[in-house]
């Protein structure tokens, strides 16, 4: 099973480098015009996307996240649909640190040969708390991402945008 989330992580990785390599082609306007999404544009769809991995990594890893503001100080998150950077080559830059971050995280309890059926404490934004195994933690974790850069890829073809393939099994992943 740990080979199929090794695989889902680079997966992400690598199609998140290709949906970012083809927004960062459009202009403010259309990264932010509301397109009826579950959070509205490209670019809050993109910083939600960013927020959820941010939180499953950090409760998977139990490391802090590694994102700081404008000042250098750490960044907070304090919703699920907050703008981390008003910039896309900003957040697209801590996009590949995290992608690099999933991946290595995963390669990593694939090496520990980590529990699966091993309870995650996971606090809901109320603050209440639910558990979830590993296994179902990463199964979804992966899910979301896809559903959600599916919202991304939805738009971009609807302004005719060609974001490339998105088969993973056509994809050569490192």
């Amino acid at each position: 099973m740990m080979d199929a989330f090794i695989t889902f992580a680079r997966y992400n990785r690598k199609m998140n480098a290709q949906i970012y390599d083809v927004c960062a082609q459009l202009d403010q306007g259309q990264l932010e015009a509301d397109r009826g999404a579950f959070f509205g544009s490209i670019y809050c769809t993109l910083n939600h996307i960013m927020i959820a991995d941010l939180y499953w990594l950090q409760r998977v890893t139990k490391q802090p996240s590694p994102l700081v503001d404008s000042a250098g100080e750490p960044l907070r998150i304090q919703a699920l649909d907050q703008i981390l950077y008003e910039q896309l080559a900003t957040l697209s830059h801590w996009r590949s640190i995290i992608d690099d971050r999933i991946v290595a995280c995963v390669e990593a309890l694939a090496q520990e040969s980590a529990d699966l059926s091993r309870t995650l404490d996971h606090r809901l934004m109320d603050g209440s708390v639910v558990q979830f195994t590993l296994n179902k933690a990463l199964c979804h974790w992966f899910n979301h991402q896809t559903h959600h850069r599916g919202q991304v890829t939805t738009i971009l073809s609807q302004l005719h945008i060609d974001f490339g393939v998105t088969d993973l099994l056509l994809m050569e992943l490192d």
